[in-house]
């Protein structure tokens, strides 16, 4: 922040591999006010009749903010390529285009790291079996991740090309093992620090002050809504 400096960062990969688990890894002790995830629902019907990056455009950080994509414009060479929510015709132009684009980002200044978080069959299966188990979970599960689970192959050959066509020498792919959650947390985010150049900042003292007098207040009398103390 105290650089203006823009980072964006992208995280994919396969249902169940942790990309949630990661960018909450990332954020639960940073400002929400530099950080902002960006997680979109699908396309509108006008946001379907526009090009397609234009959707992610705005969502790019502006001086002093990181800007995290929990699944981002790769939806198009990944999801939507596999579950023929798009035409052939159009995921093929999208990895065409998208280097481009991505040059044009990295041109204006902004640092975008791309993150693919790999998970294996058993851990794959391990997780969802306990979204299918686990009441606390059950809201993670849809039909589309079994029918994605049942696609393995299929996603399988889309990354792959993904991969061919889009890791580029200024903006390159970088790989995650995370079967291991922990672990690939904190290597995410080792990686992620020595991929942004930065200076430590001196730490300002802050001593707290004595509290004003009371100056003859008191509590009010009146009632106040207090919810049931249970625990």
């Amino acid at each position: 922040r105290s650089s203006g400096a823009r980072i964006c960062i992208l995280f994919e990969g396969r249902d169940t591999a942790g990309k949630g688990g990661v960018i909450k890894a990332i954020t639960e002790r940073v400002s929400p006010r530099v950080f902002r995830v960006v997680a979109l629902p699908a396309p509108t019907e006008r946001e379907r009749s526009q090009m397609y990056i234009q959707r992610y455009v705005p969502h790019l950080p502006a001086g002093g903010e990181v800007v995290i994509f929990d699944r981002s414009w790769y939806n198009r060479a990944g999801v939507e390529r596999v579950m023929n929510f798009c035409t052939e015709e159009e995921a093929r132009h999208f990895l065409q285009m998208i280097p481009t684009v991505e040059r044009a980002i990295v041109d204006s200044g902004i640092i975008l790291l791309k993150y693919w978080l790999e998970v294996s069959q058993e851990q794959q299966t391990e997780r969802l079996q306990s979204r299918i188990d686990d009441p606390r979970k059950i809201w993670k599960l849809s039909s589309l991740d079994l029918e994605s689970y049942r696609r393995w192959y299929d996603y399988s050959r889309a990354r792959d090309e993904m991969f061919h066509s889009t890791d580029t020498g200024w903006a390159p792919w970088y790989v995650v093992d995370n079967d291991d959650k922990k672990r690939g947390r904190l290597n995410v985010i080792g990686h992620l620090l020595d991929q942004i150049p930065y200076e430590p900042l001196e730490r300002p003292e802050f001593v707290l002050p004595p509290r004003q007098d009371a100056a003859g207040y008191t509590a009010p009398a009146q009632p106040l809504h207090w919810i049931p103390t249970l625990y």
